[in-house]
């Protein structure tokens, strides 16, 4: 199976390079299923109704969240009437939505997509995202129910990204970090067959500061004072993610691949 994911999307600029670029590469790479990080879609902070149906017309099989995952309040109610879209299965046992569901790809084939927060530098403490994905991996073998699993993993911490990844090893297609907006350069397939990255990177304005106009962010690190709102950074979007290929018999990875495509940032495709 031929999948991709692509990380945070960040405001319009993201939002844009997304509806641009996904359809062509849906067909151009004959992708199977195909994961967005929407939780900065909507000016930064979280995700609207309105922007997440315009990522998945632009060919989202599955919108996941984060720790922002509710601050545009509709989508307290876009999540219950909307299965495409995932918040965090660790956020909060009251949150409304699922944190996890099985999908469906090209052929008829299953798809787990699952999401956790992490616990290290995070603002508030989110419940255990380890015991949480043992239960959903120990019901969802990827070769058996499913044929393929992809993990988000939304943390600050890549120590923790990479001892989920390490967790998951052998039980899941993908294990991709988000969060931090900046994408590294450790794409593997790990010793028992699961591909691995540390953090997907942002599909947003790179001439920033982590997707935000750089006035605000600078002069609050310079002067300590704050005295406008974070906006999200207008330039031409780089399209950031992971390409990966499984075997859909064992659910592993074959290849992985890094996403870089358009913007500021020069990298590879698939």
């Amino acid at each position: 199976m031929r999948l991709l994911f692509l990380g945070d999307v960040m405001g319009r600029a993201g939002r844009a390079a997304v509806s641009d670029r996904l359809p062509g590469l849906r067909a151009d790479w004959g992708l199977d299923f195909v994961v967005v990080n929407g939780e900065n879609a909507t000016s930064g902070m979280g995700l609207s109704g309105e922007h997440a149906q315009a990522l998945l017309a632009a060919g989202a099989d599955c919108l996941t969240l984060g720790d922002h995952a509710f601050d545009q309040k509709d989508m307290l109610q876009v999540i219950e009437r909307q299965p495409r879209i995932l918040r965090p299965m660790n956020f909060a046992k009251t949150a409304p939505g699922k944190g996890f569901r099985v999908f469906e790809a090209t052929g008829g084939r299953k798809v787990l997509v699952a999401q956790v927060l992490g616990q290290v530098f995070m603002k508030r403490a989110f419940d255990d995202p380890f015991s949480a994905l043992d239960t959903v991996l120990r019901a969802h073998p990827p070769g058996g129910l499913v044929q393929a699993a992809i993990i988000d993993i939304h943390c600050e911490a890549t120590s923790e990204k990479m001892a989920v990844g390490h967790y998951c090893d052998g039980r899941a297609s993908l294990v991709v970090g988000t969060h931090t907006h900046v994408p590294t350069a450790d794409a593997q397939i790990l010793p028992k067959g699961t591909a691995y990255l540390s953090d997907a990177g942002m599909c947003g304005d790179y001439d920033s500061v982590i997707g935000m106009d750089k006035a605000e962010p600078m002069r609050r690190f310079i002067t300590g004072m704050g005295r406008d709102r974070f906006t999200p950074a207008l330039g031409e979007a780089t399209l950031s993610g992971v390409f990966v290929e499984t075997d859909d018999r064992t659910g592993l990875a074959k290849r992985i691949v890094p996403v870089r495509l358009g913007g500021r940032l020069q990298g590879s495709a698939p």
